[in-house]
């Protein structure tokens, strides 16, 4: 246990769920027959072992039992049954108002915070000008905290959070609330942590952030685990999840599905949903390669209901040749060939580039762009292209191809295709961040 700071072991969570106050008062005192409530199970024997030094994120769709995991680990709620281990002291910035009394003004609650976590009133003195620097509300620091907005509230409770040297971060969801430029204070945060060797556990539904900062991923849904990994992984299962396109696989012998399991199940086992298969096996098989001319990625992720189906798919530099290099500053075009499969109204094509830490740069799609295309009749194709000039900063980027539309006002998914393809860009000047601006600069001395 010398290197683990979060142990969770087979821990769940039920709440009794009643129709009215009287029938909890009823079951208490035993009046009536049977029971008076129907059980929810918010997490369902969940397993976690957290190294550390880790940054972790947990991700999943809302109700998929995130928060409860964290309120477990930090002892805001007490699991139904299994155990939890924590090594170290624990700082955590849950929902709004947790640990803060409302009444109370910031400096009030910065005391009642610290003393909470065990520190002396010196102690919390000595940290108060870093915390108040952090948080950076002014005068209002002496104002009772239900009259802050949601943004200077999160301000004061990370500036706590991070300040009372803790040796484990817990932060579930609270940052989307701050302004950006406080957001890239706290991410900047982070990692100072990382490098100090604190123990981060992060909880988002910002998939860049998740991608960015965190070691491994886990992935709930709906109380279970579905499995932990690599935060590309993991994450392009989540997305089917999203949109319904992933069923959770049998696991054998009631175990655990693990990280390669539910990357073959999610590209082509026998129990992914909707016959999902991957294309880079397909083309193995027949010696062909759909994108011809490109780098072709063989561990990609495909899903959907196959109404419709990106037949061929490849790049093009601004002399036509297919290609997986493209010269920044230069034209180049994406292209895809669309079978339907069934009569579809107003399908839409789109793609998206990512970095190869999974975050997304840049895309679009045929809606966004007002390139609208009225109903396709079955057995029909369609030709779609994508022109843009390259100003991405020289790397390598994945693409992701997708073809949707929406069915009696829900969002359906026809086929997707993630990270298809290996796009290099080449470039003798490379600017800071993902995009070059193409800025025109001089200077000149002053008259």
């Amino acid at each position: 246990m010398d290197n683990i700071a979060i142990q969770v072991t087979n821990v769940e969570k039920v709440y009794k769920l009643y129709d009215k106050p009287s029938d909890r008062i009823k079951e208490a005192l035993g009046l009536g027959r049977g029971k008076h409530h129907t059980e929810h199970h918010a997490l369902k024997g969940v397993d976690l072992t957290i190294g550390q030094g880790e940054c972790v994120g947990i991700i999943g769709t809302n109700g998929s039992g995130k928060s409860t995991i964290l309120k477990i680990i930090t002892g805001v709620l007490n699991p139904t049954r299994g155990d939890v281990v924590v090594n170290g002291r624990i700082s955590a910035l849950l929902e709004l108002g947790a640990g803060f009394n409302m009444e109370y003004n910031g400096i009030e609650n910065i005391y009642l915070n610290g003393t909470m976590i065990g520190f002396s009133e010196k102690e919390i003195d000595e940290k108060m000008d870093a915390i108040l620097e952090f948080a950076d509300i002014g005068e209002y620091v002496y104002q009772p905290v239900k009259t802050y907005s949601s943004g200077m509230f999160v301000r004061l409770a990370f500036a706590v959070a991070i300040n009372i040297e803790p040796e484990i971060l817990i932060v579930d969801e609270a940052l989307s609330v701050g302004d950006v430029f406080f957001q890239a204070k706290c991410y900047h945060k982070f990692e100072e942590f990382k490098e100090m060797g604190k123990t981060i556990v992060f909880v988002s539904h910002d998939l860049s952030s998740i991608s960015k900062y965190c070691d491994r991923v886990v992935l709930l849904n709906q109380g279970t685990k579905l499995g932990e990994g690599r935060p590309k992984e993991m994450i392009d299962i989540y997305k089917q999840v999203l949109v319904g396109q992933y069923a959770v696989p049998e696991a054998e012998n009631g175990r655990l599905l693990d990280d390669e399991d539910l990357r073959r199940a999610a590209a082509g086992g026998s129990t992914a949903a909707n016959g999902a298969r991957a294309v880079g096996d397909v083309a193995a098989a027949d010696n062909t390669q759909p994108g011809g001319g490109t780098v072709e990625n063989p561990e990609l992720l495909e899903y959907g209901s196959k109404k419709a189906v990106i037949e061929e798919y490849y790049i093009t530099d601004d002399k036509d040749t297919r290609t997986s290099a493209i010269l920044k500053g230069n034209m180049f075009t994406i292209h895809m060939r669309v079978k339907m499969m069934e009569d579809i109204q107003a399908p839409i094509f789109a793609f998206t580039i990512k970095n190869v830490r999974g975050t997304e740069i840049t895309g679009t799609n045929t809606m966004f762009e007002k390139a609208f295309l009225e109903s396709v009749a079955a057995g029909e194709k369609c030709e779609v292209t994508f022109t843009q000039r390259m100003n991405l900063q020289g790397g390598d980027y994945l693409l992701s191809l997708g073809v949707t539309g929406y069915e009696n006002d829900d969002f359906t998914v026809y086929h997707r295709l993630y990270d298809v393809l290996n796009l290099t860009v080449i470039s003798d000047k490379d600017t800071v961040g993902f995009y070059d601006m193409d800025s025109v600069v001089e200077v000149r001395k002053a008259e």
